[in-house]
């Protein structure tokens, strides 16, 4: 299911919004791996409500991961930074 906009229709095909994340956090993942749910939202440019079912079939996918800490939720592309090379360790 796809965002829909009550007067424009379809606001944002998914396709156009993993390329989106993933040129994105590319882009930045040299200076971090691990990003807040707002950053990922302004990344598409749209609405938090909106985004979020977005970014939730990313995870879903494994396109993105979600982490928690307990009081901050962070997402990232999967495999991506410092945990993610520990976690590959023997």
């Amino acid at each position: 299911m796809y965002p829909l906009h009550p007067k424009r229709g379809l606001i944002m095909d998914y396709e156009e919004a993993k390329q989106k994340i993933v040129e994105g956090l590319t882009k930045k993942q040299k200076v971090k791996s691990k990003f807040y749910f707002n950053d990922l939202a302004k990344i598409l440019d749209l609405k938090p409500r909106v985004a979020k079912k977005l970014i939730n079939q990313m995870v879903q996918e494994e396109i993105l991961e979600y982490w928690s800490s307990g009081s901050t939720s962070l997402y990232g592309l999967k495999g991506a930074g410092k945990q993610a090379h520990a976690e590959h360790e023997d």
